[in-house]
């Protein structure tokens, strides 16, 4: 997997508030009512204090009770109707955070989704499954918990220990700079507890997107599993993954631990101090009974953020380590892209493919694939390419609908280069069969009309006969209508590669590009459909992988690579005269020594 060390256009919060366009004014409600209703924390302790004074302790608390009863009764009222304020305004701005959250994740979710689909096969060659998955679930949820409780616990606690220390210095300043003066210890506990946790939640995101990885593999190849007799092996290495997750986790989580104890001291430290000194500032006559129980009502609003700051902290790190993956993703750029010249061309090519001495080389590979490839593919032939593995025909078919770029050279379809195309009207004109064949979850109708779902159930049967599969499909129990499981799991090799082939077909390309497509299935089999191929009811220039003498003899041109080279290169009658590579293959193939 790739490491990110690049600085974002934005930083993390600036990127939150981004993506709360739409939904800002509302939780900046939020926020005013968190406000609030920390302040409205202070109703209770301040008419408490009142109550004690005017009608338990005070000098006149008799008189007071006996003549200004009506108070009393406003005082109790104030206090009910002020809790109820609260409990209304908590409750309105828990689901504002809630609401815009949900709104952020769906968006950001969306986003990032739409960068997936739009990234160049080198970024899937850099990226693991499992850990593309993980930001798109537990890393986005994170994101979504900091827009949903840790803001509202930042501003909750600093809010409310604000409001609290502004009363206790209104009520008495000299007892609450007693209280308030331990208060900074606890923000230097903090500040060293973010310093060792920051790290710690870094390696714990790594180590859940190795765990997924891990069980995304195994479930995908659970046919390979199985037949190995593997399931040991993969039941103990997913252990020693979650085991390393969970020790992760736990030693994260001991941070927290050697911390706590020191913290909860010190806010403890407060009721004491109160008492103490209170105490004292009482028996001199400093402090009145009723001041006495607003501050003992309101300690814990001192204490309590001085507590929850552990908390807090702790939740911004796995945020902040799990928001940096996600940038990563949602400011990522594909290298292919479209041109700022780039132009439309919506109508059908005529076919016409170009090679210009064309090498490639992988970004990650030593040394380059291919080698000055030129060659030209008019419209309406069927070109052929042989060689032996890793010669680098796939990597020369996936030049055409630019899956990579050529390090030199140039690629033209009509004479147009193909970076000179829109990628969407490019690829729409190539219909592409490889062996790997994914088949989705779907019904078998439904993978056919992948490439174009408005066409019509005859059509669909048409493209079926092309490539030989509409026999095997009349078959089955539900026919068209049958599901194929995840990946096709329920069909043959051949099965699917014919399948694949017909969702090929279905689009009606003006370059339809095979890659070994009929290796599963029988002679007999590939002989129908090299036959539908040579009679479909539109133009197509077919550029067709295979090793079968059977397959390429009928090609106009036959191409064969050789270490990334063009070793030979003609039609079959012309190849077998020179006698070279193709020439021993079709020995080799026919088991005749001489031809």
């Amino acid at each position: 997997m790739k490491s990110n060390t690049k600085q974002f256009p934005k930083n993390k919060i600036a990127w939150l508030w981004e993506n709360m366009e739409g939904k800002r004014a509302l939780y900046f409600v939020g926020i005013l009512g968190t406000v609030l209703y920390n302040i409205l924390q202070l109703t209770i302790p301040y008419f408490s204090g009142k109550i004690v004074d005017l009608f338990l302790t005070g000098e006149n608390a008799a008189t007071n009770l006996q003549v200004h009863r009506d108070l009393l009764y406003r005082l109790l009222f104030a206090m009910v109707g002020f809790t109820f304020l609260r409990v209304i305004v908590v409750y309105g701005s828990c689901m504002i955070y809630e609401t815009v959250s949900q709104s952020v994740l769906y968006r950001v979710r969306n986003y990032l989704y739409d960068k997936l689909q739009r990234q160049d096969m080198t970024f899937y060659s850099t990226y693991r499954t499992g850990d593309l998955m993980t930001r798109q679930t537990g890393d986005l949820d994170a994101v979504r918990h900091m827009v949903a409780w840790v803001v509202r616990m930042v501003v909750e606690s600093f809010s409310l220990f604000a409001a609290a220390a502004v009363f206790f210095l209104y009520t008495n300043w000299k007892l609450a700079l007693c209280v308030l003066v331990i208060s900074p210890f606890v923000f230097w506990i903090i500040y060293l507890f973010r310093n060792r946790v920051a790290p710690m939640h870094a390696a714990l995101r790594e180590k859940l997107a190795q765990m997924n990885t891990c069980a995304q593999e195994n479930i995908s190849g659970n046919r390979v599993v199985k037949a190995f007799a593997r399931e040991d092996y993969e039941i103990e290495k997913f252990d020693r993954a979650n085991t390393d997750y969970a020790e992760t986790n736990k030693a994260t989580g001991m941070v927290w631990l050697k911390f706590f104890p020191i913290v909860e001291s010190i806010a403890n430290l407060m009721p004491v101090v109160l008492l103490a000194v209170g105490g004292v500032f009482m028996i001199r006559g400093q402090l009145t009974m009723g001041d006495y129980v607003a501050f003992s009502g309101l300690i814990w609003a001192i204490a309590n953020p001085m507590r929850q700051m552990g908390n807090i902290m702790n939740e911004f790190q796995r945020f902040s380590a799990a928001s940096k993956k996600v940038m990563e993703l949602y400011y990522s750029e594909p290298k292919i892209r479209d041109e700022e010249n780039a132009v439309s061309h919506p109508e059908r090519f005529e076919g016409k493919i170009e090679f210009d001495n064309v090498s490639f080389q992988y970004e990650d590979g030593d040394l380059p694939v291919l080698h000055n490839i030129s060659f030209t593919a008019h419209p309406n032939e069927t070109v052929a390419i042989m060689g032996e593995t890793g010669c680098g025909k796939t990597s020369l078919i996936n030049l055409i609908p630019r899956f990579y770029e050529p390090t030199e050279g140039q690629i033209r379809i009509d004479g147009i280069p193909v970076e000179q195309l829109k990628l969407y009207d490019l690829r729409k004109q190539i219909g592409l069969a490889t062996q790997d064949v994914l088949l989705y979850s779907d019904t078998i109708e439904g993978n056919i009309a992948y490439g174009d779902d408005s066409i019509k159930m005859n059509e669909v049967v048409k493209f079926a006969r092309y490539s030989a599969a509409a026999d095997f499909i009349s078959k089955m129990p539900e026919g068209y209508d049958t599901l194929v499981g995840e990946r096709g799991v329920g069909l043959s090799g051949g099965q699917k590669q014919r399948i694949s082939l017909a969702r090929a077909l279905a689009i009606r390309p003006s370059v339809l590009i095979l890659d070994d497509t009929t290796s599963a299935v029988d002679m007999e089999t590939e002989k129908q459909i090299q036959q539908s191929l040579r009679e479909l009811d539109f133009p197509c220039t077919k550029i067709v992988i295979a090793q079968r003498i059977s397959t390429t003899k009928t090609a106009d041109k036959i191409i064969v690579l050789q270490n990334g080279y063009i070793e030979e290169m003609g039609t079959h009658e012309e190849l077998m005269e020179k006698k070279g590579y193709y020439y021993e293959l079709v020995k080799l193939q026919t088991g005749v020594d001489e031809l």
